[in-house]
């Protein structure tokens, strides 16, 4: 009981400790790091075809159903986005979270190369990536400067 006779006959110094281990305890709670949910990357991997001079309906009919139609059959999918623009062809392929993404990229790369006789020849290749969701910009800043000269 050697705390609280010290408290009993020194009330300062029993507040001041009080204040420190509020102050220890507040500054801790601010430069803590809560997260809700973990840091998890999805496995997304992401076909992109050009075809100069084409428009959206022919990138729809001639690059984006067969390539689709192929990589239907991938093993892991959860979904599949694809958006077909004039001279572009951009499909998406999300999979579970399980898939290894480099393994599924691999899957991918194979499907598109079977694919590649069905697609027009003046087509540029497919290009196949993997998206990293870290990787997407968070902000754009653009800066100008306008000198006058008097």
């Amino acid at each position: 009981m050697v705390l609280s006779e010290l408290s009993i006959r020194r009330p300062v110094l029993a507040t001041v400790m009080s204040l420190m281990i509020v102050l220890i305890g507040y500054i801790s709670f601010t430069r803590l790091s809560v997260r809700e949910y973990p840091n998890i990357d999805t496995p997304v991997v992401s076909v992109r075809t050009v075809y100069t001079g084409a428009s959206a309906e022919i990138i729809e009919s001639q690059i984006t159903q067969p390539l689709e139609d192929a990589l239907a059959g991938i093993e892991g999918i959860k979904t599949i986005k694809s958006v077909s623009r004039e001279e572009v062809s951009q499909i998406s392929i999300e999979f579970v979270l399980e898939r290894n993404v480099d393994n599924a990229a691999n899957d991918v790369r194979d499907k598109v190369a079977r694919v590649r006789a069905l697609l027009p020849t003046e087509a540029d290749d497919p290009v196949v990536a993997k998206i990293e969701a870290d990787a997407q910009a968070i902000i754009w800043l653009a800066f100008m400067s306008v000198f006058i000269i008097q």
